[in-house]
């Protein structure tokens, strides 16, 4: 049997070497191609959600609700009296936040913390607001800004307690 094959038997086996590395090869690209990828939209994702900007409750207010708009952050205090569950059971709160003179109405159903009803804290909250004028906070969308325990005290004359101080 007279046999020539195509390519010379040494060519031939380098030949199915470089394909089979440049399928690997290949893939690998591929393969990494679509991890980075995906670790990029997954930090976009992140960083999006983590800059997200709040409104003041009067630029709410004044703004007024977005067709379309499905969530927002607001911030503000809360209105004193207005706090009230649905029952002494029930989780559902409804209550007002206010800032610069304009008051929102709004919802949260869960769990608030201690801070949340001190005078001095701004209270963040994230949700819908509707077309009814009213925020429905999102569950896990609330932040208490923590007032400053230090602030300063006015004295008349602030080196009188320091012995030796000149008087002014």
């Amino acid at each position: 049997m007279n046999y020539t094959p195509a390519e010379p038997p040494g060519q031939q086996e380098l030949t199915s070497g470089i394909a089979s590395v440049l399928t690997g090869r290949r893939k690998a690209i591929i393969l990494g191609s679509i991890a980075l990828l995906a670790f990029g939209y997954f930090a976009f994702t992140a960083f999006q959600a983590a800059t997200s900007f709040y409104l003041s409750v009067d630029e709410l207010v004044e703004r007024g609700p977005v067709p379309g708009e499905t969530y927002v952050q607001v911030k503000g205090s809360l209105k004193p009296f207005t706090f009230a569950r649905e029952s002494d059971t029930s989780l559902l709160a409804h209550f007002q936040l206010e800032e610069g003179g304009a008051v929102v109405d709004a919802t949260y159903n869960g769990v608030l913390p201690d801070l949340f009803f001190n005078p001095h804290s701004e209270i963040v909250l994230g949700g819908e607001y509707t077309a009814e004028g009213i925020l429905v906070v999102e569950r896990d969308s609330l932040l208490i800004k923590c007032p400053s325990k230090y602030e300063a005290l006015e004295i008349e004359n602030p080196t009188e307690s320091i012995p030796g101080a000149l008087e002014t």
